[in-house]
Parts: structure tokens; sequence; C-alpha cells
């Protein structure tokens, strides 16, 4: 891994003869930016976010917002951040699709050609954020959006070859310890509302793959209270979207809804941290904080995709990939606590055994 400092782009008004990928990195590296100075104006005397550039040897860039405190010696105070932990992400990285992958990707996209014995050059960007707040009454949040292109083999005049294939991914969801009704119906009242300006099937269907996709199966639980989860948003069909119905479907509609989507990032959750942030908390709540934080430690190493094809993948940016476990965890042999469903733990173990509609319920109210 080479680190090297570099000048990040500046986002202009969009030119349509500007190619996607360029467009959509220009637009990350401003949202990040953006991100990373909220959290620094909500709590001003705490540490900066570090900025981390690297380069990829096998082709690529990135930076790496990363919030952390040094532990206290023994005659220090425990700090009083706002935040524990939290890392802005930025990955920017291309090379050659090997014909595995290639095969695999087919199932959702039939333009892309395969060949047993060919591979094809990729290019893929993304921002990935996981925010650990300190206090047990504040959620974690975690977001990604991402664009992924296929093109053709270039040749010795051009720089990239011919687009075959391109998607967009990405969502949005929260994770509180303690459950409050008035942050859950505000964060997905939020994500609701942006959906419903590019279609109102959108929230819903991806509301719920979110639910199917951050279950713990050997818990027999959900992560968190969710919020939004998709992928292979392009102009082909879509598994999850009725054909007949409004959605965006060329390049352009489809960037403005990720755009709206990271947009959203900082009103459907930063209100949330400045309420919940202050709020006096005791060592059980600190204690339960820290057995939901296992519970996030178990999905993200079993079952997030991200994680484990990050692990996988040769030369990957290890740090980087783990760069969404909290600062710390705890794990119980037959922990008996969340199993009464009257008090404040077993409130939030209810929802995350039967997901809820907030965004409805805000409408019902």
């Amino acid at each position: 891994m080479i680190v090297q400092q570099f000048d990040v782009p500046r986002r202009h008004k969009v030119d349509m003869e500007v190619p996607m990928r360029q467009r959509f990195e220009e637009y990350i590296f401003g949202l990040q930016e953006e991100i990373i100075t909220s959290f620094e104006r909500l709590d001003p005397n705490a540490p900066t976010f570090k900025r981390d550039s690297w380069l990829r040897a096998q082709g690529g860039k990135g930076v790496s917002g990363i919030f952390s405190v040094p532990p206290p010696g023994d005659a220090s105070p425990a700090p009083q951040t706002v935040l524990e932990k939290a890392g802005v992400n930025i990955s920017v990285v291309h090379g050659m699709l090997p014909p595995a992958a290639i095969k695999e990707m087919r199932a959702d996209h039939s333009s892309i050609p395969y060949e047993e014995n060919t591979s094809l050059p990729f290019f893929a960007a993304g921002i990935s954020l996981v925010v650990h707040p300190r206090n047990p009454h504040a959620p974690t949040v975690h977001a990604n959006y991402r664009y992924f292109e296929i093109t053709e083999k270039a040749t010795e005049d051009e720089g990239t070859g011919k687009v075959i294939a391109w998607w967009f991914g990405g969502g949005c969801d929260l994770t509180p310890s303690y459950l409050y009704e008035e942050d859950a119906r505000h964060f997905h009242t939020t994500l609701r509302n942006t959906c419903n300006q590019h279609g109102e099937e959108l929230y819903p269907a991806f509301k719920k793959w979110c639910d199917e996709y951050f279950y713990i199966v050997h818990r027999q639980e959900t992560r968190g209270i969710g919020g939004l989860f998709f992928d292979d948003l392009s102009t082909e069909t879509h598994a999850r979207l009725s054909d007949d119905v409004e959605r965006p479907r060329s390049p352009e509609e489809i960037f403005g809804f990720i755009k709206a989507l990271g947009n959203s990032f900082v009103p459907s959750y930063l209100p949330i941290v400045e309420r919940r942030m202050s709020m006096p908390s005791t060592d059980q709540h600190r204690r339960w904080q820290l057995l939901r934080r296992g519970r996030y430690v178990e999905f993200n190493l079993v079952y997030d995709r991200g994680t484990r094809f990050g692990l996988k993948t040769p030369s990957a940016r290890i740090e980087s990939i783990l760069m969404s476990l909290p600062e710390t965890a705890r794990w119980e042999y037959m922990s008996d606590m969340g199993s009464d469903l009257e008090s404040e733990e077993g409130r939030l173990v209810a929802v995350l055994k039967q997901p809820i509609d907030w965004a409805g319920l805000e409408k019902s109210l």
C-alpha cells in the first residue's frame, strides 16, 4: 500500500459529457467533507477527524476520514467526546474483474459478456460510513452509496473502454441500543420523503430489503431498526421493483436519486444525536450498549457481504474494512438483559424480532 497526499476533486456543474465515474467520484468526495464537517461542528472541542489519503498499487485511491480518541491513562479522566469511534471513507478503485466474478454478476446484469478465460476492466467507487456515539442513548448509524462499472478492454488510443454494464447501490440504517420512537420516526420519515420524490415504490421495497439483509440469523433478530438497502439499480429490469411504476431509470435519474439520499444523511441523523448526546446514563445503560455492539460485530463479520468480500480480497486495505467495528463490545454467557419485555432493553428487542413501519406510524399519528 502506497500512502500519499493528493488533491480531492471539487464538485462542478453537471456536464452530460463528463463520464459518470468522474461525476460520482467528485460527488462522494464532496459529501464526505460535508459529513465530517457536520460532526466536527457538533462537537468543536473534540479532536478533528484524521484524513488519511492512500493509493492502491493495483489501481485506485481513497481517503479514510477517521475519528477516534486515545485511551485515557491511569490518572486521566475518561474522554467526554460525543463520538466514540467513526469512519467516513471513500474508495475509488479499478482493475481487472476475473471470469468467476463476471459469471456471478451476470445473474443481475445480462448485458455483461462472459467467456471462461476472459477478464474485463472494472471501476468501483463508494462512500461508506459508520458512526458509534459515546452515549448509550444515541444510536449507531451506517450508510453506503456506490457505483460500479464494467467496460470493454480499451484500445491503445482509448483511456477507458466502452461501458458495457453499470449500476448503483447503497443504503442507510440505524442501530440504537435504546428505542426512542421519535428518533425512529424521524430517521425513516426523512428517508421515505427523499425516496418519494423519485417514486413511491422505492421506500417500501428498499425498507423491506434492509430488514431482510441486516438480519442476524443465529440470533433471530435484526441488527437495528432498519432504513434502506438496495443494489443493482440501472436501466435493466430490477427483481425488487415493478416495471410499470414510476422509478429512476436513466443514468441521470438514478444518479439524482443517489445524490438525494446522500444529501439526506445529515438531516436524518444529526438531529437524533443532538437530542441524545447529553442524556444521563448509568453503568447498566453502558453494559447494554456494549452487548448490542457485540451483535453489531457478529453481523458484520459473519454476514455482511462487503466485509467478507474485502477480507478475501488480496492486498485489501484491512484497516478501512474493519473501520465499521466499534471500539469496545461485550459478550455475556446467557445474559438476561433484554429478556424482560417491559424493560427499556426489552422494548428494543421486541422491535428487532418484529420490524415496524416507522414512516407509516408517523403518518398515522
